[in-house]
């Protein structure tokens, strides 16, 4: 059995403050919460808050975004051992606003996977394609270039920790949704690539989550799907009783 994740990307939102009022509505409405990994992945400004407010939890912490340098020169950048010094656990690779908006290739997103398998770092790495690629058919195109450059090269022994997202970037902020059919024939596919670069065996306990405007009113049909293996939110997360209806729909 493949555990569920429900991860939060808070994206630039909330300073601590509102962090920690997060929490202080959330927290209780995971007392009984056993059976998901939920993983909150804020501002890095906001880590070292939510980290301590989470302790003694069950709730992990992950960074958005992370440097696939050890250290150096770079003016902004977080390193993995930077995070994992903090006591954070997972990390964001390759979201879509990071290719869109910061000239992330697939390249980058391999370099900064071997980077944070070194460091002990859960990813997730995310692919999925635009609208013009969807509607030029060209949807497994893209996800068969973006997984075989992420994860090439490296031994499937050490890929065991990662997950993958699929974020149709269509349907991300846009309030378009994947219906549960469509999320599930890419994530077989996913499966099936994973399969053929690396192996069967990690294919069939990768943690694929699907993410791209999920709500608590579309999550059951979502993670009803036997190949979802959870979801990556993104605005749905920033409340607490919201973030909470969907963590308890898996």
């Amino acid at each position: 059995m493949r555990q569920p994740v429900i991860a939060a990307n808070w994206k630039m939102y909330k300073i601590p403050a509102e962090a920690q009022s997060f929490l202080t509505a959330f927290l209780p409405l995971m007392r009984d919460q056993r059976k998901s990994e939920v993983v909150l992945c804020p501002a890095a400004t906001d880590l070292t808050f939510v980290l301590a407010g989470v302790e003694g939890s069950s709730i992990r912490v992950g960074a958005q975004n992370m440097h696939f340098a050890e250290e150096g020169a770079y003016t902004g950048e977080i390193s993995a051992a930077m995070l994992t010094a903090l006591g954070v656990t997972h990390v964001i690779l390759g979201h879509s606003e990071r290719r869109q908006y910061f000239a992330e290739t697939d390249q980058t997103v391999h370099q900064k996977l071997i980077t944070a398998l070194k460091h002990r770092l859960t990813p997730i790495v995310c692919i999925g394609e635009r609208l013009e690629e969807r509607e030029g058919g060209k949807t497994e195109e893209v996800l068969t270039r973006q997984i075989g450059i992420a994860i090439g090269g490296i031994d499937p022994a050490q890929l065991a920790p990662m997950i993958v997202a699929y974020e149709p970037v269509w349907a991300i902020g846009t309030g378009k949704t994947a219906t549960p059919e469509m999320a599930a024939d890419a994530h077989r596919f996913i499966r099936a690539e994973v399969a053929r670069v690396a192996n069967k065996s990690l294919a069939e306990s990768l943690r694929i989550l699907y993410g791209g405007s999920v709500k608590p009113d579309n999550a059951a049909a979502l993670l009803s799907q036997p190949e979802i293996d959870g979801a990556l939110v993104g605005g749905a997360s920033l409340d607490p009783q919201s973030f909470a209806k969907i963590v308890n729909a898996a």
